[in-house]
């Protein structure tokens, strides 16, 4: 076989890369700065992507695989990375995906959050949300959340239920209990109802996906604790019209009421390519939970809730689209990345050019 799996990670970590694809018909392939790049080389065949999935899979996933598809579990190359893999079979054959883990944990200032968000961590309880596509940096800043809190907060016993584990946290000043779904407790719902027999401060649920999951988190998030979770959407309203219409109809109303109290903030964002040098840049959408906030969850009117974003900056909140024409004008983005990824492009389009008309007045007087 022309490629060794060693080799392949060696140059997923040298390049920087973010992941690996591994898939038969092409050569391997890398996403360098969010773009595809193939390996050189031949494409891989059938029995070279098994033998590779072979090298780092153990039985029982791949058992796995061939009763339900598709596997997934952390993997640690040594001292050098860890990757997040997923092992599925397309078209009949075995293919991976492994995503790279940073080995070092960035803090909120390199990941470029806001320091409102730091306040957000020594609350006594409630529920923050951090929200975005797949590869958007969820994970990575829930890990720097968690990491400051292991370090700075000495009242605190912090539970997380992940799948698969990514980040490994060291006990600091907190005690941090990582339990792995599949493999220490066999689903996110089964683990937020056994945590509250274990003495938690903080609960991190590395994905609402389902309903019984989302009902055990706002229970906790109740009772006491605070509770950190994430969605794959994007924006605040959508993130909780997307929770109330995973629930029935009749309790949809009890559902926002529960929410309209619980819920601290929701994070939402996006990873960009960067204008100015290699590399990508977080844009970061900011909602904090006010009482006006409240009424407008509680009310149904979650519209409304841009517009109270757009004027919350004294709670530390901020609109997608703020940050993008903020990064825009540090030259960190595109133009057409502010408007392709704006909420309103219409009107990020006309800020823009007002922007543009004030710099060129400027200049001329």
């Amino acid at each position: 076989m022309s490629y060794q799996m060693s080799d392949l990670l060696q140059l997923v970590v040298s390049e920087g890369s973010s992941d690996l694809h591994i898939r038969v018909g092409v050569p391997p392939v890398i996403r360098v700065h969010g773009d595809l790049v193939r390996v050189d080389g031949p494409p891989l065949r059938p029995e070279d992507t098994e033998e590779l999935m072979r090298s780092i899979t153990s039985e029982d996933h791949i058992q796995h695989v061939r009763e339900k598809g598709g596997a997934d579990f952390g993997f640690a190359f040594g001292d050098a990375a860890r990757f997040r893999v997923s092992v599925f079979k397309e078209k009949g054959n075995f293919a991976m995906v492994l995503r790279q883990i940073p080995s070092k944990m960035l803090t909120m200032e390199q990941i470029g959050l806001p320091a409102s968000v730091r306040e957000l961590l020594y609350k006594p309880r409630g529920l923050v949300l951090v929200t975005g596509p797949t590869g958007s940096g969820k994970t990575t800043t829930l890990a720097s959340m968690i990491n400051i809190m292991n370090e700075e907060r000495s009242d605190a016993h912090i539970i997380t239920i992940e799948d698969p584990i990514e980040y490994y946290h060291k006990h600091k000043k907190a005690v941090v209990t990582q339990r792995e779904v599949h493999i220490d407790v066999p689903s996110f719902g089964e683990a937020l109802r056994r945590a509250l027999r274990q003495d938690p401060d903080v609960i991190l649920v590395g994905e609402l996906r389902d309903l019984e999951t989302m009902e055990a988190a706002i229970t906790a998030a109740e009772t006491g604790h605070l509770v950190f979770g994430t969605l794959h959407t994007t924006g605040a309203a959508k993130t909780i019209d997307r929770i109330t219409n995973a629930f029935p109809t009749n309790q949809q109303e009890q559902i926002r009421i529960q929410l309209s109290t619980v819920l601290q903030a929701v994070v939402s964002q996006l990873l960009l390519p960067r204008a100015d040098k290699p590399g990508r840049v977080a844009i970061f959408e900011i909602m904090v939970n006010t009482p006006a906030i409240s009424a407008l969850i509680r009310d149904n009117k979650t519209f409304r809730i841009n517009s109270d974003i757009q004027t919350g900056a004294k709670y530390g909140m901020m609109t997608l689209d703020s940050c993008l024409i903020d990064k825009y004008q540090q030259g960190m983005i595109t133009q057409e990345e502010a408007i392709m990824k704006s909420q309103d492009p219409a009107g990020i389009l006309m800020k823009l050019q007002e922007l543009e008309s004030a710099r060129v007045a400027r200049a001329a007087a």
